[in-house]
């Protein structure tokens, strides 16, 4: 017997020993190979038990029969050492006999390598092995051109039979010098057409070896070839690359980022590109543990412009497949390439192939974004007409972009998710948009940041306060995202507050400073710059017709007067409430009714191309053209920000509008009082005759009780001057102001106290009551609902 195998000596199977044994396991003939191995000749052996020649059967049998059907055994040679054998036995068809083979173990161990390794080389579908003889013909080989029989190439081919003549002379050429020197070539690029297609080039790295006999001859030459890329598709794919890494993210918007993904994949690496995306993903939500056709609609189409088929939209759904192992596949992250057949047999039904599948289109590769453990959605990539079939090199390729693409698509919609719930709370936590008091109308707009700026703490608040008037806010925290959310929240609350307690702006800005001061000390010590406002506050009178307004920090508000003419009110700004140390001051004006006052945050006048001062005049010249009387007040607001929706902005923006309103003459009344204290009866008297003007009779009895105590006090515990106002409204407003800063206070009187129920009576008989104090002393004011019939 003779062989050779690619992976042992040309005589692997030379020294292949072989032996017939009886029933008995009498040697009864015996091969020369078997002299060769042992020793032994066929006169010193045949006839002898087989049990003598081996040196270390466990157990000796006793026949044939009893004997392994193969394994590995030690042979006595006649030099008296030993040799490993693997051996196999077979009965001989029609006879007691039975074959035995055997050969040295490491011989047997090297050709069942070697044929492992040439079957595990073949199997590779861009690994060609050739083995071509002396006049280099091929001898086997598992080359398979990409012709429609799909048939390998046949021994005795030449390759001048499937390659052009030009790449076959060079190669032959390469292969003849191997051959006659006996040099290798390791690793040598090689470009080829096959005969069938000649349009299309291959890129292929060759090494070739010469093969010998054993005498040292050429007997021919093993070639083996990987398919390799073209360095200008691998320059173009490292471009590709780089491309996708710099443009695909610069947007926190997952649809725009889709978008960018796609255009850069066609037509820069297929014909035809659809980025779809799980529904969930498209409002910032995580997808479903498991993706289905069903469970996605497309996000991006590139070129745009494309015929698509009818089955695939920009933004449509994408239609639930049948299982199929190519979706298990990319279900388990691997990005696939299928021809046409494969794509319809995942489809399901023949028969939307027209309704699915890109005119011409022949090979598809599938990508899965896959990103933190998330499945977002799957990228389609088609190839049509004389375009190349995508190759495996190509997948691998596609991805590690597909990989980029979705960590910027899951950006896009964590931020989605962030800004979607920061904004979500920042307007729960936004006063009403309109609101209507006796003091003014208004309307509040609010709009986030957008191009993947983070929302801020942008807000504005209209608060009804006693005796009609009414508190403006408008201010913007330091900071974004939902710490600054956070703490618009605390400050509007505690500006709330502090407005209950009718303090001066100027008085309650600082008070808020304090507070500011407080919760920089409780954040961490890398957000103490980070951790601060401005905020403008104005209260507006109603009967005097005054606003009286401090600003830390923040743009002035703009004043339409009721004749169209605008301007930026001029006020003193004090610093922003993050700092301390620098008193508010407080500027007054008067409004006539009519007027429009505008409060908005810096977001809205403030752009890259503009300082605030330009955008404040902006600003005054849009409101000056678009305040009409008639005109309400939300639609001005609106036009205002559809100017600003079109442009970019990287802060949030917030305007308060107020149109304000007067309260007649005829509806105050106003006496001063003497220091007597018979004066409190005239009081009564003053205030009865002027409740029966208004048709209040009523409120006669309940008012001159309060009038009597409100009076009473100001004269036993204030100072002159002294001064009582009335006003009617939908509801009745008695006040009482004097000289005196003493806060006076509601206690309950025991029942041998001889004073101390006053302001428990005015309590008990108004809605509600309370005290202001200005700059010249205190007002103590009291409220009574007034029902007008119906």
């Amino acid at each position: 017997m003779s062989g050779s195998g690619p992976g042992g000596s040309p005589q692997a199977f030379e020294c292949v020993a072989a032996a017939v044994l009886d029933e008995r396991g009498t040697v009864i003939r015996w091969t020369g190979a078997a002299k060769d191995l042992t020793g032994y000749t066929s006169e010193e052996v045949c006839g002898r038990p087989v049990q003598e020649l081996v040196a270390d059967f466990p157990d000796a049998p006793h026949g044939p029969a009893e004997m392994p059907a193969s394994g590995r055994v030690r042979l006595r040679r006649r030099s008296g050492d030993t040799v490993e054998v693997t051996f196999r036995t077979s009965a001989v068809e029609d006879s007691a006999e039975f074959l035995v083979l055997a050969a040295p173990a490491h011989h047997v161990v090297d050709h069942v390598q070697g044929a492992a390794l040439l079957r595990a080389l073949s199997s590779q579908e861009r690994v060609t092995i050739a083995l071509h003889d002396a006049d280099l013909a091929t001898v086997q080989t598992n080359a398979t051109p990409d012709t429609p029989d799909g048939r390998r190439v046949q021994p005795g081919t030449r390759l001048r039979d499937v390659l052009c003549a030009e790449d076959a002379e060079n190669l032959e050429a390469e292969l003849r010098q191997v051959l006659e020197t006996g040099v290798p070539v390791i690793r040598r690029t090689q470009h080829v057409r096959w005969l069938h297609d000649p349009e299309r080039r291959r890129s292929l790295s060759l090494s070739a070896f010469r093969l010998e006999d054993a005498r040292g001859g050429p007997t021919g030459v093993a070639a083996l070839y990987v398919e390799t890329l073209d360095p200008m598709d691998t320059r173009r794919h490292l471009l590709l690359s780089r491309e996708i890494a710099e443009r695909v993210g610069s947007s926190l918007d997952v649809v725009r980022t889709a978008r960018d993904l796609a255009d850069l994949l066609a037509p820069g690496f297929g014909d035809l590109a659809a980025v779809d995306l799980a529904h969930s993903v498209f409002g910032g939500e995580e997808p479903s543990v498991q993706l289905d056709g069903g469970d996605m609609r497309n996000a991006a189409l590139a070129p745009a412009t494309a015929a698509w088929p009818a089955g695939i939209k920009q933004g449509g759904h994408v239609p639930p497949l049948s299982d199929h192992p190519v979706l298990h596949r990319i279900r388990q992250g691997e990005t696939v390439v299928i021809g046409l057949d494969e794509y319809t047999a995942m489809i399901g039904d023949p028969r939307l192939l027209e309704y699915l599948v890109p005119s011409g289109a022949h090979s598809v590769m599938l990508a899965p974004l896959h990103a933190r453990g998330l499945t977002l959605g799957a990228i389609s990539l088609w190839r049509c007409g004389r375009s190349e079939p995508f190759t495996e090199d190509e997948a691998e390729l596609m991805a590690l972009l597909a990989s980029r693409g979705a960590l910027a698509i899951d950006n896009a919609r964590r931020y989605t998710h962030q800004h979607r719930a920061a904004v979500a709370l920042q307007q729960r936590l936004l006063p009403p948009a309109t609101t209507d008091t006796p003091a003014a109308e208004t309307a509040g707009l609010y709009l986030p940041a957008c191009g993947g700026a983070k929302i801020r703490g942008d807000w504005y608040d209209a608060i009804a306060l006693p005796s009609l008037r009414l508190a403006l806010v408008a201010g913007d925290v330091i900071g974004h995202g939902m710490p600054a959310t956070a703490t618009m929240g605390r400050l509007r609350t505690a500006i709330q507050t502090l407005a209950d307690l009718e303090l001066e702006p100027d008085e309650l800005l600082t008070r808020i400073a304090d507070l500011v001061e407080r919760l920089v000390a409780e954040a961490p010590p890398d957000d103490h710059d980070v951790v601060g406002a401005t905020c403008l506050y104005a209260v507006y009178d109603p009967v005097t017709r005054r606003c009286a307004m401090a600003s830390a920090g923040h743009p002035p508000p703009v004043l339409v007067r009721p004749d169209g003419t605008a301007e930026a009110v001029v006020i003193s700004p004090g610093p922003p409430l993050a700092l301390s140390g620098m008193p508010y001051e407080t500027t007054t004006i008067e409004l006539e009714p009519g007027s429009v006052l505008a409060l908005c945050t810096d977001g809205l006048i403030e752009r890259r191309d503009r300082d605030i001062d330009q955008g404040l005049r902006c600003l005054t010249d849009a409101l000056a053209a678009s305040c009409r009387s008639d005109r309400p007040l939300h639609e001005i607001g609106r036009a205002l920000f559809t100017n600003l929706r079109n442009k970019p902005r990287r802060d949030d923006a917030a305007l308060l509008l107020a149109r304000t309103r007067a309260v007649p003459a005829k509806d105050t009344a106003h006496w001063q009082i003497p220091g007597d204290p018979a004066a409190v009866s005239q009081a009564r008297e003053w205030a009865t005759r002027q409740l029966t003007m208004w048709g209040l009779e009523d409120l006669v009895f309940t008012t001159e009780l309060i009038v009597s105590e409100l009076v009473t006090n100001a004269i036993r515990y204030g100072r002159p001057p002294a001064e009582l106002r009335l006003i009617r409204h939908d509801v009745l407003v008695c006040e009482v102001t004097d000289s005196s800063s003493t806060q006076p206070r509601l206690r309950r009187a025991r029942t041998t106290d001889e004073g101390g129920r006053g302001l428990f009576l005015v309590a008990q008989l108004g809605a509600r009551w309370g005290c202001r104090h200005g700059q010249t002393g205190k007002t103590i004011w009291s409220e009574q609902l007034i029902e007008y019939p119906r």
